[in-house]
């Protein structure tokens, strides 16, 4: 008789090789479940094959505004109260609550039933040695809770991806196809089989010097912090945790996903700088602050700063029109052409390794000059003159960067995230 021989999956991470004669004779005595016939390896010659997947949990508003007054002791019903007063509805937040934490569930129990090892973590307990122990993170939440989980994370090897636990209310740009948040099992087969790429999201790398810097990064968390505690939580880095005039080049510990945004803190104070472009020449600005994107976040807020309205476009050219007598009909097609066109050229592949600079509002006079409202590069250079500013990185951490401080933002390859995209 032939010798064959089978896969026999007790779970996804448990596999034994059997050899056998004859097994019609005792196959049946296995059952179906956990038994097959394929290859470990993936035809694509893919491999997603974690043992430890830490997932990451964002922290509902239901959650936030219950830890903001738990020192007061409040009851349930005291909270509910208390929203109430605000014009926020406590059944509205439990409702999006009890969504999120259902699919945070699903999540969890789908990896799970795969034979995989999980920690489910908030934002407070994710740190460094949480993301060393994890083979994958996956972040349960919004755009936010991707960024989060993103900033940690320095290995190349471990991937990073989203699921989007509230669609019906977060747009979840950077998460898997809202399908997968009610279906987690179906990508987790498709990640089996290997029926993905590995997307590489290009990330900003910081280097700071300058005199009195400070390259800890202060942590924002998931809501701004007044300007207050905004100030009070700089000057307690900068005068516990890091010596003054430290000299050299400090290379910041987090990347830039989306975007990084320098300005001053108070936002109706014009923000005051020195430029360069690509080792260009110095140019003095002043505005409302710069912002300085990845293809990422091509997407996100440097797009809403440089797109043109369609009433924009429609003025502009009807203006064109009368000034060159141009023989042309301005209808509602063309309008919504050319707008369309200088809008999709405001945006770039994520895995391109270029940066979109953007100067908000600039001010220009015989001191002030903005040869460039916004433009591509590969590497951007600011020296800080600012009295009271900060570098934002992703929303989540704040860096200081006053007056005597040089910043340079590149896009090292060696920084790209390793993310997934599923075939269709």
């Amino acid at each position: 008789m032939a010798w064959s021989g089978i896969v026999l999956r007790f779970s996804r991470k448990k596999t034994k090789v059997l050899a056998f004669m004859g097994c019609s004779e005792w196959l049946p005595l296995l059952g179906s479940r956990h038994v097959s016939t394929a290859s470990p390896k993936s035809k694509h010659g893919l491999q997603f094959n974690p043992s430890k997947v830490v997932v990451l949990v964002k922290t509902t508003r239901y959650e936030f505004e219950q830890q903001r007054y738990s020192y007061a002791g409040l009851s349930e019903g005291d909270l509910k109260r208390l929203l109430a007063l605000k014009g926020s509805s406590y059944n509205g937040l439990l409702e999006k609550h009890s969504i999120h934490t259902r699919n945070v569930e699903h999540v969890v129990d789908s990896l799970r039933k795969e034979g995989i090892e999980v920690r489910v973590v908030n934002r407070r307990e994710y740190d460094e040695e949480t993301v060393r122990w994890a083979d994958a993170i996956i972040s349960a939440g919004g755009d936010g809770t991707m960024l989060l989980a993103a900033s940690k994370v320095l290995d190349q090897s471990k991937p990073v991806f989203g699921v989007n636990t509230d669609p019906e209310r977060s747009e979840g740009h950077l998460c898997l196809p809202i399908h997968y948040t009610y279906s987690f099992s179906e990508a987790l087969q498709k990640l089996w089989s290997g029926h993905f790429r590995w997307k590489w999201r290009q990330r900003i790398r910081i280097y700071l010097e300058g005199t009195g810097v400070n390259p800890v990064p202060v942590d924002l968390h998931e809501e701004q912090l007044s300007l207050e505690n905004y100030n009070s939580a700089h000057h307690i880095r900068m005068t516990e945790t890091w010596p003054k005039d430290t000299p050299g080049i400090h290379l910041i510990p987090v990347r830039a996903l989306n975007e990084v945004f320098i300005g001053e803190s108070l936002s109706s104070r014009a923000s005051y700088y020195e430029l360069s472009v690509d080792d260009g020449p110095w140019e003095k600005l002043k505005n409302s602050g710069l912002n300085v994107c990845t293809g990422t976040g091509s997407k996100a807020w440097s797009y809403n700063i440089n797109k043109l309205s369609y009433q924009s476009v429609e003025d502009i050219l009807m203006l064109a029109k009368k000034y060159r007598k141009l023989d042309f009909s301005a209808d509602k097609k063309l309008v919504e052409m050319v707008t369309n066109e200088y809008n999709d050229s405001l945006l770039i592949n994520p895995e391109e390794p270029i940066m979109i600079f953007s100067i908000r509002e600039p001010i220009v006079n015989r001191i002030f000059s903005s040869s460039e409202q916004h433009g591509f590069t590969k590497k951007i250079c600011i020296r800080s003159r600012c009295w009271d500013a900060c570098m934002v990185v992703d929303g989540g951490s704040s860096i200081e960067f006053n007056d005597g401080a040089l910043a340079t933002l590149v896009i090292n390859k060696d920084d790209a995230l390793r993310t997934v995209q599923l075939e269709d």
